[in-house]
């Protein structure tokens, strides 16, 4: 695997850059069970928002509202521009395109190679790529998750680690300008796990994304976060940087960071 470093902008301020998206009042029920409770985000343009949460605090359901693959019953999202809950089937699919996604399972075909897995998505959403451009962005891909040596291997003889790289890969091979990842340290063992959380701290240097973590590894969020919020029962509770959440007296704050420490231990 590459060598890869954290350098990450911390000078910069949010106010200063263009917000991509933008969420209001953001509410949201399954039957008598309110998950969403006027949620108020915004993600910056170039930035790594990490969002921390016990389960069932509404942090998964938060994404799929943003890519339309869950209607909210009230608030608006905007993305670039565009609301999302206003979109048509084509709009959504269109903006769908510019969005990478890697969820829990990072699910790959096991029919198919590690090449073929990637030239999917770019057959289906870079059209106009001739073969030998369709191979050079997948040999690109692989080296920036370090396994280029993969490529004409089956899901099946990698490891569980390697599965997520490749999964990562697939997703940033039709170059989205957003990344939202759903739990990407979720299974892994530590050392993977650190890996993994570099890995998306370089993805967004080198593709320049703006990227949603969904995540209670404390872990994770040290290493990819350039800002923080909070959620608990489905309202933002605190945001800011890490060093202000570990520097936090609040109770809630303080026993959440140190249940999340105790479970990596």
């Amino acid at each position: 695997m590459k060598d890869i470093t954290i350098e990450k902008d911390d000078t910069k301020k949010s106010g200063t850059r263009n917000p991509i998206i933008t969420i209001e009042n953001l509410q949201l029920s399954f039957g008598k069970q309110a998950v969403l409770k006027n949620v108020n985000l915004q993600l910056f343009e170039g930035e790594n928002l990490v969002v921390l949460g016990k389960s069932g605090s509404g942090k998964s359901v938060l994404i799929k509202c943003i890519s339309g693959l869950l209607n909210a019953d009230g608030g608006t999202i905007t993305v670039f521009g565009e609301n999302v809950s206003t979109m048509k089937r084509s709009e959504l699919n269109e903006l769908r395109k510019k969005i990478g996604f890697l969820f829990q399972s990072g699910a790959l075909y096991d029919s198919m190679t590690v090449k073929q897995n990637l030239e999917f998505p770019l057959q289906r959403i870079k059209r106009n790529l001739t073969k030998n451009e369709c191979d050079e962005k997948i040999n690109e891909v692989l080296e920036n998750v370090g396994l280029t040596e993969s490529l004409n291997k089956m899901p099946s003889q990698l490891s569980g680690g390697m599965r997520k790289r490749i999964s990562l890969a697939r997703t940033i091979v039709v170059d989205p300008r957003i990344m939202l990842y759903d739990e990407p340290t979720t299974g892994l063992d530590p050392v993977t796990s650190n890996e993994i959380s570099l890995l998306i701290d370089s993805i967004q240097r080198i593709y320049k994304t703006s990227s949603i973590i969904i995540t209670h590894d404390i872990e994770c969020a040290r290493a990819t976060a350039n800002r923080i919020v909070m959620l608990s029962e489905g309202e933002i509770y605190m945001e800011g940087t890490l060093e202000e959440f570990e520097k936090s007296k609040d109770p809630l704050i303080k026993a959440f960071f140190q249940s999340a420490v105790s479970v990596k231990q």
